[in-house]
């Protein structure tokens, strides 16, 4: 169906800033949403940023101000460049996409994750 694969992540002292991409690869129609989400140990997994194929954002209140969320709609790529990283960013980051194909409508699928740490 369709593949997610992510990238950037890495090791970073917290100040430093990485910028994370997710690539979407397989016979897609449309994808609607793209956006990331983060699990720290012990944690669930929660929203980071959103972005839509119109270009509205949403952002978690943790990351407003540091992180920002863009799109390439061409290449079906979303990116997460992410500054002023604090030790408490330390997660595995997840892409996501909602997307159509010819077997489903809109349904939502997942990167493997990257890992992003964060050292004090």
């Amino acid at each position: 169906q369709v593949q997610l694969v992510e990238s950037g992540g890495g090791l970073v002292q917290a100040g430093g800033s990485l910028r994370l991409s997710c690539a979407a690869s397989g016979i897609i129609f449309r994808i609607n949403a793209m956006g990331w989400y983060r699990q720290a140990p012990g944690k669930q997994r929660d929203l980071v940023a959103v972005i839509t194929s119109n270009g509205n954002t949403n952002y978690a209140d943790s990351v407003k101000g540091r992180f920002t969320i863009s799109r390439d709609n061409a290449k079906n790529t979303v990116y997460l460049q992410m500054n002023s990283l604090k030790p408490e960013d330390t997660a595995v980051y997840y892409c996501n996409a909602k997307a159509t194909t010819r077997d489903y409508y809109d349904m939502p699928y997942w990167g493997k994750g990257t890992q992003v740490t964060v050292s004090s």
